[in-house]
């Protein structure tokens, strides 16, 4: 028997009436079903669907969005792949929100992304995940997305196909060039130093008031994404890092252009040896954003300081 198709509907809500209404039966229905549930969503709703589920609560994974999704990046491989790789005998329910209203519009686009990329990374497998969106505060253009990542729409008149549904034409419309870097910038050209860009990033860094948790961190995202240029994206990278607006910047820009669009999202198996790095970039920034294409792939690394 085949597996069942994935599903990945999207939720409209106005309130927390409404909000209640879409997701508490979707778990209950769930556990009712034998089904492992897991909820990610920011803290506020997390507390309110954990009193509305009373004692049943206990029966489901919960997490904090606002940690756990903090870099969109990490919400396939640390949220949902996990959950759901870890129980591959069993159909799969899991309530995921990572857009909200407090999402800066650095952020966003990632999110977008984010959204639109879960269809090729669970496609044909029996799971389903429900992403909410709060329409009375997110934005029209929020919502016009929403609809071009999910096939289907639910909102409190019922469910409906959605006809704008493109995730692909979402993928290529936000695989835009990133914003301009300051005028400003600590840089290595063209380098293949992996010594000589830790330790720019390490200055860099400590001069940024980061905490040395973070300085190695920044330490290691350098030098991972600067190993990937080296590997595969033409033999050399650019290094640029600054601060701005309280975070901590490293931008890494190689000629490459990155052919799959859910590398750093594949989770490592305990046997691989290799592949980690992207993955492990996503692990440690707070955010991170990509533009590949004809004039080479450029990564930003985001540290809130």
């Amino acid at each position: 028997m085949s597996a069942a198709p994935f599903a990945h509907p999207a939720l409209f809500y106005r309130d927390d009436a409404e909000y209640l209404a879409g997701i508490v039966p979707f778990v209950w229905g769930g556990l009712a079903a034998g089904e492992p549930v897991a909820v990610a969503v920011p803290g506020r709703n997390l507390e309110l669907l954990r009193r509305e589920l009373g004692t049943d609560a206990e029966k489901v994974r919960l997490l904090d969005m606002t940690d756990a999704g903090r870099n969109p990046g990490r919400i396939i491989p640390r949220v949902l792949r996990a959950f759901a790789d870890a129980r591959p005998d069993h159909p799969v329910r899991i309530v995921g929100e990572p857009i909200w209203a407090e999402r800066s519009a650095v952020e966003y686009p990632a999110c977008v992304q984010h959204e639109a990329l879960i269809n090729h990374a669970f496609a044909g497998r029996d799971v389903t995940i429900l992403c909410p969106y709060d329409v009375a505060r997110l934005g029209a253009a929020a919502l016009a997305d929403a609809e071009a990542t999910h096939p289907v729409l639910i909102d409190s008149t019922g469910h409906r196909p959605s006809p704008a549904y493109a995730p692909d034409d979402v993928l290529a419309r936000y695989n835009s060039p990133l914003p301009p870097a300051p005028d400003r910038v600590a840089e290595l050209a063209g380098t293949t130093n992996l010594a000589a860009a830790r330790a720019l990033a390490h200055a860099q860094a400590a001069s940024g008031g980061l905490s040395a948790d973070q300085i190695a961190d920044v330490e290691v995202v350098v030098t991972e994404l600067l190993s990937n240029c080296v590997e595969h994206g033409g033999g050399t990278g650019t290094v640029r890092l600054w601060c701005a607006d309280g975070e901590f910047v490293c931008e890494v820009h190689d000629d490459g252009v990155l052919a799959d669009p859910l590398a750093g999202r594949h989770p490592a198996t305990p046997e691989q040896p290799r592949g980690r790095g992207l993955l492990l970039v996503n692990y440690l920034a707070d955010l991170v954003r990509l533009h590949t294409g004809g004039e080479g792939t450029t990564f930003r690394a985001y540290f809130r300081a």
